[in-house]
């Protein structure tokens, strides 16, 4: 079994659609282990705050499954994909790590550089697997969040349960 690490996000319909994506992945994947959710200001563009999340789980499927699913979820979330790299989301899933392998594949990399690059990964997946190790930098990941601390974007812990009331 592999362990998997994703990245939720969405500004538009926040929390229905990233509970949603929930759904959608535990019934797949069965448990997922869950970050605290974060606010962030959207990057690249004007538009409404994301909230933001990291999501752990243990699967048997290859990476291609993986992401193929993801883009099945983002369809079911109405995900519209224009030619623009920033913009609002109804929902974005993002296939951040799998076990420590390092991936080139033409659809996605493993591990994705979002994780150093924006804080609204980094600082979940920190909270969520701190002593987690990156593939390519070998160090751990709360180290990366210490290093970036003063140069991150702001973020906002918000209390929001995007599991159903009987998970």
């Amino acid at each position: 079994m592999a362990r998997v690490y994703l990245g939720l996000g969405s500004n538009i319909h926040p929390v229905r659609n990233l509970a949603l994506a929930y759904r959608e992945l535990a019934a797949r994947y069965g448990a997922l282990e869950l970050s605290p959710v974060f606010r962030s200001a959207a990057v690249g563009f004007e538009g409404d705050d994301f909230l933001n999340l990291v999501a752990g789980l243990d699967t048997d499927d290859a990476p291609e499954a993986i992401h193929a699913a993801i883009e099945r979820i983002h369809d079911t979330a109405g995900r519209n994909r224009g030619s623009q790299k920033f913009g609002a989301r109804t929902l974005d899933i993002d296939l951040l790590l799998y076990d420590d392998e390092i991936i080139d594949h033409p659809r996605f990399s493993i591990p994705r550089k979002d994780i150093l690059e924006y804080s609204f990964v980094l600082r979940p997946l920190a909270e969520l697997a701190p002593d987690l190790v990156h593939p390519v930098t070998k160090q751990r990941i709360v180290d990366h969040w210490r290093a970036a601390g003063p140069t991150a974007e702001p973020l906002e812990r918000v209390d929001v349960d995007i599991r159903p009331a009987s998970a």
